[in-house]
């Protein structure tokens, strides 16, 4: 998962604590659901909606951050982050200073404002657009030198333990890896990624991000317990992680494990399966994997709810190739693959089949692949 720092990044700290920002984009994961902590196949890119940080040294040894999208202010000493500590979303930039921290680099105090065109709770990863912002900023202040690899290790341990969400890499990886232009294949077992050429419009497609504006909270327990019964089925099995399954191997696994180990060993299957037919210039045949994938993810994961799976029907009723939802689940947005010649009849038929269910309207709009984090200013 090494990534070369890209060209016009400098690695010196801001003169005289000088405010400078950074920013980070939010992911769209084409296909490859709930499988990295499995030690999967996943297929994200990164979106142009960015998390952007203001930051500077702090010589007093505190992390101060701010929100546009919070009142008030979280000032700590750094020496009191760690598990738990701040609660909220401040944990996930500072969990990324202790994390440093931990693997012995020399991280100081910080100043912080954050801005976001990110949504929150969107299935988006608008927690990993802050922490790897976060992350970019603090190798930059403070003259670390690390690649991504190790900036994106210290954004999961953050998350992991200082929010408490068990979530995998396949997030941080993508915001911070991705290229414009591609999705990137990333093996989460030994962190080798790929940039796979991934430009809808050249085919005459368009990936519509559907919001179904269904707020999700990844550390409430649910995304914890798929995770546990992954981890479960594997050890059921003898086997170090489900990426070594077949589907016939987990014939003796009993009902639910056996549902929630089959997504993982089909998603699998169907990422490597997208990224042949992406290798080969047939975007326009990967509409049946991604429909492929919302089926298993709605009935062997049930991590899907009746929001996403009303945007995901109605889209292929008024046109799209295929469509599935995104992210981990439990509300937050799906993706549909349509042409551009229907982009206008699919995003209507959405927004008026939610206003006659008397849900919120929508939020659609068309995803295009963009960069990973970096300097801005």
């Amino acid at each position: 998962m090494a990534q070369r720092r890209l060209a016009g990044e400098d690695r010196r700290p801001a003169a005289g604590g000088r405010p400078v920002t950074w920013s980070a984009p939010g992911r769209v994961n084409l296909i490859g659901e709930h499988v990295d902590y499995a030690q999967g196949l996943c297929l994200p890119f990164a979106l142009a909606e960015r998390t952007v940080v203001e930051a500077s040294v702090r010589p007093d040894g505190r992390f101060v951050a701010r929100s546009d999208a919070e009142r008030g202010a979280t000032d700590l000493p750094l020496d009191d982050v760690g598990p738990g500590s701040p609660a909220g979303w401040a944990g996930y930039a500072a969990g990324v200073l202790w994390a440093l921290r931990e693997a012995g680099h020399g991280v100081g105090g910080m100043d912080l404002t954050v801005t976001a065109t990110v949504p929150l709770g969107a299935g988006l990863s608008s927690s990993a657009a802050l922490e790897c912002a976060v992350a970019v900023a603090a190798d930059d202040l403070f003259g670390l030198g690390l690649d991504r690899t190790d900036l994106a290790r210290a954004c999961v341990r953050a998350e992991n333990e200082v929010v408490g969400a068990a979530t995998g890499g396949m997030d941080q990886a993508a915001s911070l890896l991705c290229t414009a232009g591609h999705a990137l294949l990333l093996d989460t077992r030994d962190g080798a990624a790929r940039q796979v050429p991934f430009a809808p419009a050249d085919d005459g497609l368009a990936v519509l991000v559907i919001d179904t504006r269904v707020r999700h909270h990844l550390a409430d327990g649910r995304y914890g317990a798929r995770r546990s019964a992954v981890e479960e089925a594997a050890a059921a099995l003898g086997l170090p992680s489900l990426r070594d399954a077949a589907p016939d191997d987990l014939r003796g696994l009993d009902a639910d494990l056996l549902a929630r180990a089959r997504h993982v060993v089909t998603e699998i299957a169907r990422v490597r399966e997208v990224v042949d037919l992406l290798d080969d210039g047939r975007l326009r045949d990967v509409g049946p994997l991604l429909d492929a994938s919302h089926a298993s993810l709605a009935g062997d994961y049930e991590v899907s709810c009746a929001e996403l799976d009303l945007a995901v029907e109605v889209a292929r009723a008024a046109g799209a190739l295929g469509a599935r939802m995104t992210g981990g689940g439990f509300g937050g947005s799906a993706i549909a693959l349509v042409p551009l010649t229907s982009v206008d009849a699919v995003t209507d038929a959405v927004r008026t089949a939610f206003a006659r269910a008397g849900l919120a309207t929508p939020d659609v709009r068309a995803a295009e692949p963009s960069a990973g984090a970096h300097r801005d200013a």
